[in-house]
């Protein structure tokens, strides 16, 4: 049953999971703009909107700042903790919610995989 099991996972173990998620959403904070698979870039839209906000409710200066970058240290790469915390913020402090958009694209032709771009708005 798929009681309370919000999440997909994508035939990998937790590690893997994790692992690829965090190198998802770096690569995300960092370019920007990733092609992928439709149902990885609906469920990456979550975590990074989850993030984001994570990061809007602490305060720009202080010791909570410091204790933010630590808290998203934890599910991204360092270099885009310092990308999230500077530009994006900016970026993004009067929007609410719907930080990114999903593209569908044409099936992928090797396997049929429906492919998606996820992109900031």
């Amino acid at each position: 049953m798929q009681h309370l099991n919000k999440t997909k996972e994508f035939g990998r173990t937790a590690s893997q999971r994790k692992a690829l998620w965090r190198t998802m959403l770096g690569s995300l904070i960092m370019s920007e703009k990733i092609e992928t698979t439709e149902a990885k870039a609906k469920e990456l839209k979550n975590r990074i909107d989850k993030i984001i906000n994570k990061a809007k409710k602490f305060p720009k200066e202080g010791e909570g700042r410091l204790a933010v970058r630590r808290d998203l240290k934890k599910d991204i790469p360092l270099l885009a903790v310092e990308k999230m915390m500077g530009e994006f913020l900016k970026k993004f402090e009067n929007r609410r919610s719907g930080y990114t958009r999903v593209i569908k694209l044409a099936p992928r032709k090797s396997d049929n995989a429906r492919l998606a771009i996820i992109e900031f708005v």
